[in-house]
């Protein structure tokens, strides 16, 4: 084995959006530390679009996040059997693209790619054919993974980014059209039009399972090009993902399988519990840490930690809301419970995005028809139900 061939004041295992992030933002503010940031694959980043309101971010993150926005909309809308809104809220993309060429020109040479790590420790990581790496301590962001205290339901989705021989007319984001034939649970498509030619177009479903049919979807967003009447295209990009959605769990269990290590992004339970999004959870993170006092291995897990720990408790109004959309009926209606809540005021929308719901807004959303039936409400919110009721 080869020890202490490398050290570092903190070293970054993944290089995904969230610890890209924590990655950028300490170069600005503490540029004093030496930040490794390890990567499995070929480059920082992936193959993604990460998307968030206007409202989802400060004006101070919104400026220290301006290089990463490759597209911003002044508005939105959803489509619905029996709804359709034009909402006013600005709507903005960062490509994975900019990102990665970004990050790589701040960090250059404190980025290592195509790399594998076969252990971590909150003090040192451990990479295939036994190269130790020493650290002040240890960020693991690694993504999503299982854990027997987190109870989830999946947004799975697969994207074409197209090139079209003529205009597509689209001219704002649509953020949910379920005006599709549903399966699978909740299905919606998710429109971008990137150029008055080019259009991302994702194909999702809030599932209760993981798997995705690649090549099922494909057909599916053919079909949807061709109804819509579309000139012909090239599909010049695509990605997929499997988005974990909170039902319910213990946060504090959940941490207590870190053994001291600290963690980021999806590997610290930090999504949007109902929408999946986690760009937004992912700046919040990066100012956090980057203005820590402190970035020993015991700081790092603390504040990671009780960061992680405050936004789960703060969220549990919108677990039992994603109760009620996975539980509480027919899969194949869950779509009537998202119309549903598109009736409200487009600020209740708004901070219902960005996770901050003040109390009236909580009422407003379960005020009016219900949805879903009164015996099956109850149900998801009893004591007796995975949770607990709601706070």
């Amino acid at each position: 084995m080869n020890e202490h061939r490398e050290t570092a004041d903190l070293v970054l295992v993944g290089g995904g959006l969230a610890n890209g992030l924590i990655a950028w933002r300490l170069a600005q503010l503490r540029p004093d530390l030496r930040v490794l940031v390890l990567e499995a694959g070929e480059a920082i980043g992936g193959n993604h679009t990460w998307s968030y309101h206007e409202h989802d971010l400060t004006p101070a993150e919104h400026a220290w996040t301006q290089p990463f926005v490759a597209h911003r909309w002044p508005t939105n809308e959803v489509h619905f059997p029996d709804r359709y809104r034009h909402l006013s809220t600005g709507y903005l993309s960062i490509s994975s693209d900019l990102f990665r060429d970004h990050v790589t020109r701040t960090l250059a040479d404190r980025i290592r790619t195509g790399v594998r790590v076969e252990e971590v420790g909150a003090r040192h990581v451990v990479l295939s054919g036994g190269e130790r790496i020493e650290a002040g301590a240890v960020i693991d962001g690694r993504g999503h993974r299982p854990s027997p205290h987190l109870t989830l339901g999946f947004q799975k989705f697969l994207g074409q980014e197209i090139e079209f021989e003529a205009p597509h007319g689209v001219e704002r984001p649509v953020i949910m059209d379920a005006t599709v034939p549903q399966a699978d649970g909740y299905r919606f498509v998710y429109l971008l039009p990137m150029t008055p030619t080019r259009l991302l177009v994702e194909d999702t479903y809030y599932a209760d399972g993981e798997a995705l049919d690649r090549d099922e979807i494909r057909r599916n967003i053919d079909l949807y090009r061709k109804a819509k009447g579309w000139p012909a295209g090239r599909v010049v990009r695509e990605e997929d993902g499997v988005l974990p959605i909170a039902l319910a769990g213990d946060i504090e269990a959940f941490w207590s399988e870190k053994n001291g290590i600290a963690a980021s992004g999806l590997n610290a339970a930090l999504f949007h519990p109902t929408t999946g999004y986690s760009l937004p959870d992912a700046v919040h993170l990066a100012d956090l840490v980057a203005g820590l006092p402190e970035h020993s291995a015991e700081a790092l897990f603390a504040a990671t930690r009780r960061h992680s720990c405050e936004a789960w408790k703060q969220r549990r109004f919108f677990r039992m809301l994603n109760r009620f959309l996975y539980l509480a009926g027919d899969p194949l209606k869950r779509y009537v419970i998202l119309q549903h809540f598109y009736r409200l005021p487009e600020p209740v929308v708004s901070r219902f995005y960005a996770a901050k719901l003040a109390a009236s807004d909580k009422v407003r959303i379960l005020t009016g028809k219900p949805p879903v039936g009164v015996i099956s409400a109850l149900k998801v919110i009893s004591p007796n139900s995975v949770e607990g009721a709601v706070a």
